[in-house]
């Protein structure tokens, strides 16, 4: 299978050049809920976009995949980056950074400490790298996906990046919009939130509504229990931009925009999806011009660390070349040569498949995973790492080992006084490339501070050296931190309370 590299390109410049064009006609409606009626941008630009964070930490991916290697990539890794380069002091994205510094890693600095935001928008919104670098292979494109949500969100959160990653992939080789809607509901469960609100869209466009109308019906069925500035009402005003955009990119831009909320992430996301169909030629000059190509951030660190692109232009080729390093790594990917697009008449039928996405729906959101080379474990909280003293949790050691010649695990829990890990110690029997599991009670104790870790030592086969992992446990109630960092004083003040009350 290949795609035409010259085409390819100028889609991936497209998909830039709409995020921005969307963005830039958004940044001053966000986060107001009424109506708009905008129709162009409404700011002074000269040439300059506005920065959008949406765009910002893609970069930060980016630089991840060009530094570590698109298949060396983890959850784990992924915090890492993130909290070297993402400084942003407020919302889902400050409690990933709270939670992976107190050793929280994806997806448990999604999931974890993150009730009101872990089903909002900062994830879909980024999607476009993966899309890009996986054109026309959306079972590839999610699978990133998930380990890019799942860092700072949760549930609804991370479907919603599914599905944008899954529609924006294919777009490169399926320009059907109803067809690419479908494709993208393959990819989350039917009975999700962001499905039943695509849905819900697509039936008011099919009956001849007008957007207002699909709006409200939007609206209805996705806000109640989540409220405003949450992924599924935004993801359906998305696409009420796309459907009724009519195929115009100023139309469909602006529409998004008229849906009110989170406007730069909806106007945003329809720009890309727009520039990924019909490609940067097709622009039109008027939406274009005011913009320029220059790339301005608002949201990471990039003065000292990452080597980030500065123009729209550099961040395609960058993007380009990964995507063909891909095809090198992967053999199943779509080629990318200077030769004629050449894929199976029935490869949409494929687009639909499921198999990968549902593997993904069935992850933990509570596991640790502590990856040791030969030996991969991890640790599963059943329903987070919270806990009070004198309370009991089930602790699960998962463990995947590649050596077919170990057959046991030795372990040994050591905590602090007064806490209590039964089994403390004990052997595991080892089934090769196969997950094994043993479950343990934890007792919790009094806690020194709001997180306490637990080492557990682990020895596995005739090795005479032992691993240890460090497994944090936190403090019921001392960890709600959404909007604030950890160094904030009255977050510290709270603990405080908690701690001595």
């Amino acid at each position: 299978m290949n795609l035409n590299l010259t085409a390819y390109r100028d889609k991936v410049l497209g998909c830039w050049y709409g995020k921005s064009i969307g963005g830039t006609l958004g940044a001053p409606f966000e986060k107001k809920r009424q109506v708009n009626d905008v129709n162009f941008y409404v700011q002074e630009l000269n040439g300059a976009a506005a920065p959008n964070d949406d765009l910002d930490l893609q970069l930060i991916w980016l630089a991840a995949i060009e530094l570590k290697g698109l298949y060396q990539l983890t959850p784990r890794m992924m915090g890492e980056f993130w909290l070297a380069n993402i400084p942003c002091p407020a919302g889902e994205y400050a409690v990933c950074r709270a939670n992976i510094s107190n050793g929280l890693y994806p997806p448990l600095s999604g999931s974890c400490h993150n009730d009101d935001l872990k089903t909002s928008n900062g994830a879909w919104i980024r999607s476009e790298i993966w899309a890009c670098i996986f054109p026309g292979m959306p079972d590839e494109a999610i699978k990133f996906a998930y380990l890019d949500s799942c860092a700072d969100h949760c549930g609804e959160g991370i479907y919603a990046e599914m599905f944008t990653a899954a529609l924006e992939s294919a777009a490169f080789v399926e320009h059907d919009l109803r067809k690419l809607l479908e494709i993208g509901l393959s990819k989350i469960p039917a009975d999700c939130r962001v499905a039943r609100g695509v849905r819900t869209v697509i039936s008011c466009h099919d009956a001849g509504k007008d957007w207002l109308a699909a709006r409200e019906a939007a609206l209805k069925e996705c806000l109640p229990g989540l409220g405003w500035f949450q992924a599924p009402g935004n993801l359906a005003f998305m696409v009420i931009g796309l459907l009724y955009g009519d195929g115009d990119l100023g139309k469909t831009v602006c529409t998004a925009v008229n849906c009110g909320d989170d406007t730069d992430c909806t106007a945003g996301t329809a720009g890309a999806i727009w520039g990924i169909i019909n490609g940067a030629a097709a622009l039109p000059e008027n939406w274009k011009r005011p913009i320029g190509e220059r790339i301005v951030t608002c949201a990471i660190d990039s003065s000292d660390h990452a080597p980030i692109p500065h123009t729209l232009g550099d961040l395609t080729e960058r993007v380009v070349r990964r995507a063909i390093i891909a095809t090198y790594e992967n053999r199943t990917l779509m080629r990318l040569t200077e030769q004629p697009d050449d894929y199976p008449d029935d490869f949409g039928d494929s687009l639909l498949a499921q198999e990968v996405a549902k593997s993904i729906w069935e992850k933990s959101p509570y596991e640790l995973a502590f990856p040791l080379g030969y030996i991969d474990v991890a640790i599963d909280y059943q329903d987070g790492p919270d806990i009070r003293p004198g309370e009991s949790k089930t602790l699960a050691i998962k463990v995947r080992c590649y050596d077919a010649h170990v057959n046991t695990l030795q372990f040994r829990w050591i905590v602090p006084p007064a806490w209590r890990v039964t089994p403390s110690c004990g052997s595991m029997m080892i089934r090769s490339w196969a997950e094994n599991r043993m479950d343990c009670r934890l007792d919790a104790g009094e806690f020194g501070q709001y997180c306490e870790y637990l080492a557990l030592e682990i020895l596995a086969g005739d090795r005479r050296c032992p691993a240890t992992v460090h497994v944090p446990v936190t403090l019921a109630g001392a960890t709600a931190y959404p909007n604030i960092q950890t160094d904030y004083p009255p977050f510290r003040e709270r603990v405080r309370r908690i701690l001595h009350p």
